[in-house]
C-alpha cells in the first residue's frame, strides 16, 4: 500500500466523533432485541458486538458496538455519533416498556495501536478510574478502545483520521449522513462483521435483511479501494466510463464503495481518478 496514509499515533489519543447512548432498565435487552438487527440476548454480560439500526425498508441508519453491561444496562458505542437523533427516534418505540435512553455523555473515546491490557475478542474489561476497554483489533494489528470519564483528554485530527482509515481497512462502514438509509446490510458488508441475525424475531428491516440472505439476491458488497486523491461519500466508481458503484465511506485517499459483487477486469477510478481495489483485513467480528 502507498505510505501517503495518516501514519499510526503512539500512545493514547482522544477521538471527538464516536458517542455513547445508553439503555436502561428491565426491559433494556428486550428493547434492543426489537429494535436492532443483531441477536442481543445470546450476549453475555461483560461481552459486546456489532450490531445495526435498520429502516424498515431494511437500509441502514447507523452501524455500532453494542456493550451489556448487565441484564438492564446496555451501551450503544456509535463511532459516527448522532446519538441524540438517534434516542428521540427510538423513544417513539418504548410504549409501556421499562427502559430510558439518554446520551452517556459522561463518556469520551480514546484509541491507541497497541494491543488491549484485560479486554480480549468480545469480552470488554473494567479498568481503574472507571474506564472501560476494548478490543478492536487482532494479533497482526492491535487496537484499543477505552470509554473514559469526559474531558481527560485532547483531541488531535490527525488520530482521527488514521483510526478511521484503520476502521475502513477492517470493513467497518463509516456512515456520513448522506450515507444513511442508502445501503442494505449484505451492500455494506455487515455480514463480515457478525453485525446483524437471519434467524432472531422481528426487528425493522428483518424481513428484506432475511429474504436477501436465503434467496441469494445480493448482487453488490463493500470493496477496499485506495487511490492518490480523497475521495467523499457519494461519488461515483466509474469503469471504462461507466458507473458501476458508489463510494459510502472515505477517509482521505481511503474508500469503502458498495461495487458489484461479479466485478469484470480492468481499472477503476472515483471522480476521475485511478484507483486500485485492496483486500480487506479480517479479524474485527465478534
Amino acid at each position: 500500500m502507498s505510505d501517503n496514509l495518516a501514519p499510526l499515533f503512539s500512545g493514547t489519543r482522544a477521538l471527538r466523533r464516536p458517542q455513547v447512548l445508553a439503555l436502561s432498565g428491565p426491559d433494556a435487552v428486550a428493547f434492543a432485541q426489537a429494535q436492532f438487527a443483531n441477536d442481543v440476548p445470546s450476549l453475555a454480560d461483560g461481552h459486546w458486538q456489532w450490531n445495526a439500526w435498520l429502516t424498515a425498508k431494511g437500509r441502514v441508519l447507523a452501524v455500532f458496538q453494542l456493550l451489556r453491561l448487565d441484564a438492564g444496562q446496555l451501551l450503544l458505542l456509535c463511532h459516527d455519533g448522532g446519538v441524540e437523533a438517534m434516542a428521540e427516534q427510538l423513544r417513539r418505540f418504548v410504549f409501556r416498556r421499562k427502559v430510558t435512553l439518554a446520551h452517556a455523555d459522561a463518556f469520551a473515546v480514546e484509541a491507541a495501536f497497541q494491543a488491549p491490557a484485560r479486554a480480549h475478542g468480545a469480552a470488554f474489561a473494567h479498568l481503574d478510574g472507571g474506564a472501560i476497554e476494548l478490543d478492536l483489533g487482532t494479533a497482526a494489528h492491535p487496537r484499543t478502545l477505552r470509554l473514559v470519564p469526559a474531558g481527560t483528554a485532547a483531541y488531535v485530527d490527525a488520530a482521527e483520521l488514521a483510526w478511521r482509515q484503520w476502521d475502513l481497512r477492517f470493513g467497518l462502514p463509516r456512515l456520513e449522513a448522506s450515507q444513511q438509509e442508502q445501503w442494505t446490510p449484505q451492500q455494506l458488508g455487515l455480514d463480515r462483521l457478525a453485525a446483524y441475525s437471519v434467524k432472531k424475531g422481528c426487528y425493522p428491516g428483518q424481513e428484506i435483511v432475511a429474504r436477501t440472505h436465503f434467496l441469494g439476491k445480493a448482487k453488490r458488497s463493500l470493496a477496499l479501494l485506495h487511490g492518490d486523491l480523497a475521495s467523499t461519500p457519494g461519488d461515483a466508481v466509474t469503469q471504462a466510463g461507466a458507473t458501476i458503484g458508489t463510494v459510502a465511506s472515505s477517509a482521505g485517499t481511503l474508500a469503502l464503495a458498495v461495487l458489484p459483487l461479479d466485478l469484470p477486469a480492468g481499472g477503476l477510478e472515483v471522480a476521475g481518478a485511478a484507483v486500485e481495489r485492496l483486500e480487506l483485513l479480517d479479524g474485527l467480528a465478534r
